[in-house]
């Protein structure tokens, strides 16, 4: 795997689905959780996963994964707790700024902001970012021009791989610095709310038409709907486009819940999976469906490592989230190796944050 398809990676998404881009922090559902809830469990499991410098690394392909470290800090701050394991990889994040958000000439606008979102979350200063002034960065990744006037967009030699995923996270953090460029990025966002409610996740890849809005036939991304809930409900006062936008996401959400709780995503992750059973659940958390958020907690907790472990092959995984049963299956045989565990990962910085509805939601 080369250097750049590593960062186009980190940068672009947040889970297998659609990330990232972490897994998101509009603000936590709740207080911190009890450490032997299951919420509490994720969140000691995830920081577990941070080396002794601060970061995710992956062992199966030899590389410090900046974006999914983004992800575990924000799952982190959103159950609550471990602000010690947060500061660590607040500060480790900070040292490497321009590993995860360039290469080269080449300049990534998701990465970018999903870095000053995470930056603003954990107190990291986004003006001063490791000697990186984060919100300008995010400035200069905006088009200013019609017709795509408020698209993030990449500088980069390999193409634009910006979609709506960086564009959810630049909102939320150009709103909170109060950037006069932000009200353009979010129109620019709302354009990509389709009719029914939910985001579509690509951009027209036609920076020169006149229509950048969702059209017919654009397939729904149940991550990037709830993402859109998790992120921007706490940015959204004083915004009531924005608002009423995220009201229609989060009923297009519980339209879309199965009788089981569970969430598919999209394309080839159409199936239940915890990444978008996570994010949903977390975004019914974030807007007070408790009832929708318990649901989808309850299916996730289903693929929860629990119980007695001593002596099993997940006997020091308690609290990692599988993505789907075959992958709780195949675990509870061979365990969670280094080709597995980046599913896990993932699957656990989206999915134990919609855990906390097991402890909040009566």
């Amino acid at each position: 795997m080369s250097r750049r398809s590593v960062v186009r990676r980190a940068g672009s998404a947040v889970v297998v689905t659609a990330l990232a881009a972490t897994m998101a922090a509009a603000g936590s559902p709740a207080d911190a959780v009890s450490s032997s809830s299951p919420a509490g469990h994720g969140a000691t499991w995830l920081a577990d996963q941070l080396n002794k410098h601060g970061l995710i690394y992956n062992r199966q392909f030899k590389f410090k994964d900046y974006g999914l470290t983004a992800d575990t800090v924000l799952g982190l701050k959103a159950i609550g707790g471990h602000r010690s394991d947060i500061k660590e990889a607040r500060r480790a994040l900070a040292r490497h700024v321009n590993n995860y958000t360039t290469f080269h000439t080449d300049r990534y606008a998701g990465a970018t902001a999903k870095l000053l979102v995470v930056a603003q979350q954990t107190g990291g200063g986004a003006w001063n970012f490791g000697g990186v002034n984060l919100v300008r960065r995010m400035v200069d990744r905006v088009a200013t021009d019609a017709p795509i006037a408020g698209r993030i967009q990449d500088k980069s030699t390999s193409g634009d791989f910006a979609n709506t995923i960086g564009q959810v996270f630049a909102v939320r953090g150009l709103l909170a610095a109060h950037r006069p460029i932000a009200g353009k990025a979010l129109h620019f966002l709302l354009e990509q709310q389709c009719r029914s409610g939910y985001f579509r996740l690509e951009f027209n890849p036609d920076k020169t038409s006149p229509d950048q809005g969702c059209g017919k036939g654009d397939p729904a991304d149940t991550d990037v709907t709830a993402l859109a809930v998790v992120e921007l409900t706490a940015v959204s006062k004083g915004h009531r486009a924005l608002r009423a936008a995220l009201g229609d996401a989060g009923r297009w959400l519980k339209r879309h819940q199965r009788a089981t709780g569970a969430f598919g995503g999209s394309g080839p992750t159409s199936g239940a999976n915890s990444n978008s059973t996570g994010l949903a659940g977390w975004a019914f958390l974030t807007d007070g469906r408790c009832g929708a958020a318990r649901h989808a907690a309850g299916w996730l907790a289903k693929l929860q490592v629990r119980g007695n472990l001593s002596g099993t092959p997940l006997a020091r995984e308690r609290g990692a989230i599988a993505y789907d049963y075959a992958a709780y299956r195949a675990a509870k045989q061979d365990g969670i190796d280094e080709t597995t565990r980046d599913q896990w990962r993932r699957a656990t910085a989206q999915g134990a944050p919609a855990l906390v509805a097991l402890s909040h939601c009566g």
